[in-house]
């Protein structure tokens, strides 16, 4: 290139403006290309970038934004001028000096907006949405004596007291103090427990399965527990020692019952006595023996809260009371209103508050517990073969003789139904079980039918759940355990007549009673402990038979 071009082109360069050329001159080809040949189009990486709007484009805009400015600020002040002074003071103060620029006030009421990533998902509404937050202000004064730690005094509390370890910690602030109690705990529980953890331990589930694994092989015992619900066919129990064994007797046992509240049985019988006896499976200490004279006791009972022993003879109209707690015998001669020359049967509610005597002729009698006055008397057809309280001690189930079945209401006394007990000529027994569901009746053929109580409630003719058969002479005695999963029968017209019977299922047990000891005899009375731990029977050898039950772990 000449110098004279050169010089020229610098000077075109610092001045700006683009280098002449000459008319009918086209430019230099870059290197490669040859005069005549079509230039290649430039890579998509080399192009150059569009050409920017020009001078004039940007002027107009400018004018036109000039323009808006003017307009509002025209249309502001012309709004303004009605407005009192001490309003557009207020405004100044408050808003500030932006008379001039209204998008500095925007500004400012927005606050500064954080740029976020280029590479961020969130669209431009949302990046917007952002930006209108006001940020967090800070605190326009702050209050030294919040900063202060107030001070917890430990010499005048006597539970802090004990926490100081030296006389230099009269005084501690509130987080020392929390502090100084956390430590106390953790010393007292051995380290922090567990559920105070704040970090747990993640791990797989195959790492579980393999500590559950080592735990498991690191202990012995039984790995299977038991069942809650007592399985059918073979009940697992123990032949204990006799209640009764500290006290021989040679008289028929009339009555054998368990303490509702202690571990306590109570066996009564002919020989005109009622003992008391610690239950303990080996030896059965005695505690007590009440002795009635000429009075051989039919049936002996205990109040529903333990406190009293009700007893009724064989050939008496007196009914005894002895109070357990005061050690006092009280007999009850008469109870007016009540005809009958003979009281002998008779039961006490669950609830405690009533007393039923069953007479003579079909009457059935209700005393008060409390004061042993009579309430009122309800009349069966025929005569009242066994009668006993409903678990909720609202209802009373009477037997009678031409095998019928009554269901009175305590309150109102009135006959809330009555049925006839399927292939009954007549009846010997009738029991219900603790959670209201069964209704159990026995029969002089043997027959022990189970019934639903809502059916005795509501139906006329109502069928039996299950008719137990395993006896053959007449059923006097029947009983559930608090539990109502056992119904025990039996008939003290055979000896060995006796039969566990499992509920729901109504299967008979059959590994009781076991057949060739034959040391039952004739059975005349049955009762379950409280949680049916123990069951014992009364039979006419004067014994006072007793069995651990093993699936039930307490008395």
């Amino acid at each position: 290139m000449p110098p004279e071009r050169r010089r020229r082109m610098k000077l075109d360069r610092r001045t700006g403006a683009k280098p002449k050329r000459k008319p009918g001159t086209r430019p230099d080809w870059k290197a490669g290309a040859g005069p005549g040949r079509p230039q290649k189009p430039a890579p998509s990486s080399q192009r150059k970038p569009p050409a920017r709007p020009s001078a004039a484009a940007a002027a107009i805009a400018v004018a036109a934004a000039e323009e808006e400015r003017r307009l509002r600020q025209r249309n502001r002040l012309t709004l303004e001028e009605d407005k009192p002074a001490v309003e557009r003071c207020l405004e100044e103060l408050v808003f500030g000096d932006v008379e001039n620029d209204e998008d500095a006030l925007l500004r400012r009421l927005r606050g500064p907006r954080v740029q976020g990533h280029e590479d961020s998902g969130d669209s431009e509404v949302e990046n917007e949405a952002k930006g209108n937050f006001p940020p967090q202000k800070k605190p326009v004064w702050v209050d030294e004596d919040d900063e202060d730690e107030e001070m917890v005094d430990m010499m005048n509390n006597r539970f802090r007291k004990d926490m100081m370890k030296n006389a230099s910690e009269s005084k501690l602030s509130k987080d020392n103090l929390k502090k100084r109690l956390k430590e106390e705990f953790q010393h007292a529980m051995g380290g922090v427990p567990a559920w105070a953890e704040t970090t747990k331990r993640t791990t797989s589930s195959d790492d579980e399965s393999e500590e559950d694994e080592d735990d498991l092989l690191q202990r012995t015992g039984n790995f299977i527990s038991t069942s809650t619900s007592l399985p059918r066919g073979i009940l697992k129990m123990k032949n204990c020692q006799p209640a009764n064994a500290e006290r021989p007797t040679v008289a028929r046992i009339s009555s054998v019952q368990f303490h509702p509240g202690a571990q306590i049985v109570m066996v009564a019988g002919l020989d005109n006595a009622v003992s008391l006896f610690q239950v303990d499976g080996k030896t059965n200490p005695k505690i007590q023996s009440i002795y009635l004279e000429r009075f051989p006791i039919f049936k002996a009972c205990f109040s529903a809260n333990g406190e009293e022993v009700l007893a009724t003879s064989t050939h008496s109209k007196v009914l005894y009371v002895y109070d357990m707690l005061a050690g006092k015998l009280i007999p009850v001669h008469q109870v007016r209103g009540l005809k009958e020359k003979i009281v002998r049967s008779f039961e006490v509610s669950s609830d405690g508050s009533f007393l039923l005597i069953n007479g003579i002729a079909g009457y059935l009698h209700l005393l008060a517990m409390k004061t042993k006055e009579l309430i009122g008397s309800m009349k069966i057809n025929g005569r009242v073969a066994a009668s006993t309280f409903s678990s909720d001690s609202k209802k009373v189930y009477a037997s009678s003789g031409d095998g019928e079945v009554y269901v009175w209401d305590v309150n109102s006394r009135k006959c809330l139904n009555r049925f006839v007990d399927e292939g009954s000529l007549y009846g010997l027994s009738i029991a219900t079980s603790r959670n209201g569901q069964y209704v159990a009746c026995g029969s002089n053929c043997g027959v022990v039918n189970i019934y639903n109580q809502d059916s005795c409630l509501q139906e006329t003719n109502p069928k039996p759940i299950k008719a137990i058969m395993n006896l053959v002479t007449g059923v006097t005695s029947l009983t559930f355990n608090p539990t109502s999963e056992i119904l025990a029968i039996a008939s003290e017209k055979m000896k060995e007549a006796v039969r566990l019977v499992h509920l729901p299922s109504c299967t008979v047990f059959s590994n009781f009673p076991v057949v060739k000891k034959k040391n039952i005899s004739h059975v005349h009375t049955m009762d379950f402990s409280p949680r049916s731990g123990y069951f014992a029977l009364g039979n006419e050898k004067g014994k006072a038979l007793m069995y651990r039950l093993h699936h039930y772990s307490d008395f």
